[in-house]
């Protein structure tokens, strides 16, 4: 063996991919951390601009103008049809309106009854009292009442005042969602306030009648000449054989009196114009009412 003879260096391609060394490693592994961490600040920064651009929306849209509000309002007025003063008045009390039958003993067949008077009550307390006139109930000895959702009941005569012509009735059972009438103040009435009239006219109904007030503390005599009403409301809605004892209301949907009578120099029991209401404050008085 010669003595110069020495290993042949490794060749160069092998010295360099005989295994990875800290130069070639740490660039890729460096690299990598750096493309997550962008992608995940590029994410951060999509979400805020998306957040920034939905508030920027939604803060424009919640300035409202008093011009936008004007103009809301205009369009709901022009697009529905809302209901008369008159309409909204009636509907307030309706549910507390009756209609009230009296009967008394047929004479010719003296198991069965015959009716003897027709009318209409108004609901003024939440046990069901009803507030009618006396000339309806006078001399029946069988009442029935029959509610706005249909129910029929027997009443009884719990109290009256004849010269007032009122009477208070307590009916046997009521509705159970039975609502009295809201009662007002006849003080601040003036000729030519609107007020409405709801009852059972002839039995029909319940209807509504429209008008006005005529005057205020009239007074009325009886047919018969016996009793004189006074401190009468006058007013001109259309009242009928039937309405009496029903409510009188105005444009707030009170009841300021009760329909007691109605004038004509002829002979027929019609209306002519000229009706006659007890005023809320005194019929009150019937029931036991404080003063309003």
């Amino acid at each position: 063996m010669r003595a110069d003879a020495s290993p042949k260096p490794a060749p160069l391609e092998q010295a360099h991919t005989s295994g990875p060394t800290l130069h070639n490693r740490f660039p890729i592994r460096f690299l990598k951390r750096w493309d997550v961490l962008a992608f995940f600040l590029l994410g951060v920064l999509v979400s805020l601009l998306c957040v920034g651009l939905w508030a920027s929306d939604l803060q424009s849209r919640q300035r409202l103008t008093q011009k936008d509000i004007d103009a809301a309002v205009l369009h709901a007025l022009e697009s529905q049809t809302l209901p008369s003063p008159s309409a909204k008045a009636a509907a307030s009390v309706q549910g507390a309106v009756v209609h009230v039958q009296a009967y008394v003993t047929d004479p010719k067949k003296k198991t069965s009854d015959m009716e003897s008077g027709v009318g209409t009550g108004v609901v003024i307390k939440d046990d069901g009292t009803i507030l009618t006139n006396f000339h309806v109930v006078a001399g029946a000895h069988k009442l029935k009442v029959t509610f706005f959702d249909g129910t029929e009941a027997e009443a009884v005569v719990i109290g009256a005042q004849p010269e007032k012509d009122l009477a208070v009735l307590k009916p046997q059972k009521i509705p159970d969602d039975l609502e009295p009438a809201i009662l007002g103040s006849s003080q601040q009435l003036l000729p030519g306030d609107a007020v409405v009239a709801v009852g059972f006219p002839f039995g029909i109904g319940p209807s509504v009648s429209a008008g006005v007030v005529s005057g205020m503390n009239r007074h009325f005599k009886s047919p018969d000449g016996q009793h004189v009403l006074q401190g009468l409301i006058q007013f001109d809605a259309a009242a009928n054989p039937g309405n009496s004892g029903g409510p009188l209301v105005n444009m707030s949907g009170e009841v300021v009196g009760i329909v007691t009578a109605i004038l004509n120099p002829t002979s027929a029991r019609t209306f002519i114009g000229i009706g006659f209401a007890t005023t809320i404050e005194s019929a009150g008085s019937a029931v036991g009412l404080p003063p309003f």
